[in-house]
């Protein structure tokens, strides 16, 4: 099949580059709608357009506007989404509206993020979960802010910090490191793909900001059951389909389960497979099949995000490495702090290719902040 005649489909994300990219491998024609317009994005896509700019995120009138426009002329099968849509569940039921949807409904994506329903589950499934309350806490160096339907680490904050505002939660500090359990579901019951250990970024105040992952995590046997038998049931209760991911943390005698991410996210990449199984079974799922046969990752893979080092007043045309994804456009203007791109190393073994992404983020910091001052490449 050429790929003029592949069928296309569909994606909304922060970023869409990562779905374009399982498209592109399940042989698909990905029409995508994002943020960012990377030069990645514009490669992979068949056609691709910005769908809102990043501060104000995803609006339902214009999001529909574009969608539209991509669809005409090219029949898409449905419309699969990424990250951006947890705190606005109701551009999802507007998607729902025009296109066949390809992952959770809007009010199974509310339920999964509603922190007191969380916390119910937990109690009845008898799953460790932090302490959830919505009045200000006597202690606030033991409590954290999170935002409901937030997500990437930015919107979590010590109490201490700052003051509580609408729409947010109070959740007790537990210690232990990151685990996540990548997972396929058809509403009932699920597949477990794998897990991974992820890792932050901190900087300034914001001391949770997504770092990278890397899989396969290395847990004892009793630890993986636990974690795998506790997101079994957590997928049952919400009822979730397609591809999801559920975080824990883990610590030598305990673990504590912390939030759904009900849709494909961040560990995409680091679970890329080359034949495109991925991306079709999360499909399929969403129709109520999950796969006959086990999808198994060989290889250890590790992804991070390259954050700008110094302000850049224009990014210049660089001569990306291939392990470099979502690289931005020449002459973007960047803060320090904001995403440059993604990085990503494979290996034999996890710690090897954790390794080898340390040194690449490095290499990549180094060559950056020579155009700190604003210079090009030329």
């Amino acid at each position: 099949m050429s790929s003029s005649e592949a069928p296309s489909i569909l994606i909304a994300a922060a970023s869409g580059r990562a779905l374009a990219a399982a498209a592109r491998r399940a042989g698909f024609r990905p029409l995508v709608a994002d943020f960012f317009d990377d030069l990645d994005t514009r490669a992979l896509a068949a056609a691709n357009v910005v769908a809102a700019e990043m501060e104000r995120g995803f609006e339902a009138p214009l999001l529909i506007d574009r969608l539209l426009h991509l669809a005409e002329g090219e029949s898409p099968i449905g419309l699969v989404y990424g990250s951006g849509f947890e705190d606005r569940t109701e551009v999802l039921d507007e998607i729902a509206r025009h296109f066949p949807l390809y992952g959770n409904r809007a009010e199974v994506v509310a339920r999964a993020k509603d922190p007191r329903l969380i916390a119910d589950h937990c109690r009845d499934l008898a799953i460790p979960h932090p302490e959830v309350r919505f009045d200000p806490p006597s202690d606030p160096g033991q409590w954290l802010i999170k935002r409901q339907g937030g997500g990437g680490g930015l919107h979590v904050q010590s109490a201490r910090l700052r003051a509580f505002e609408p729409g947010e939660y109070y959740q007790r500090r537990v210690g232990g490191a990151p685990v996540s359990v990548l997972l396929l579901a058809d509403g009932r019951q699920s597949t477990l793909l794998g897990m991974s250990m992820q890792w932050a970024a901190p900087s300034g105040d914001q001391h949770f900001r997504f770092g990278g992952a890397v899989q396969p995590a290395r847990l004892d046997g009793a630890s993986t059951r636990d974690l795998c038998d506790a997101a079994e049931k957590l997928a049952a209760a919400f009822g979730l389909v397609g591809l999801n991911s559920v975080d824990f943390l883990i610590a030598a005698d305990a673990f504590h389960f912390l939030e759904i991410n009900p849709r494909p996210g961040a560990t995409l990449d680091i679970f890329a497979d080359r034949h495109g199984k991925l991306f079709t079974a999360h499909i399929e799922s969403c129709r109520g099949h999950l796969p006959s046969e086990p999808l198994i990752f060989t290889r250890a893979h590790a992804a991070a995000i390259a954050y700008a080092p110094c302000d850049l007043a224009f990014m210049p045309d660089l001569d990306w490495p291939l392990w470099c994804m979502d690289r931005q456009k020449p002459g973007t203007r960047l803060r320090n702090g904001d995403p440059v791109c993604t990085v990503s190393a494979e290996a034999e073994e996890p710690e090897a290719a954790r390794a080898i992404l340390g040194e690449r983020l490095a290499a990549l910091r180094d060559y950056l902040m020579k155009f700190g001052n604003g210079e090009s490449a030329a």
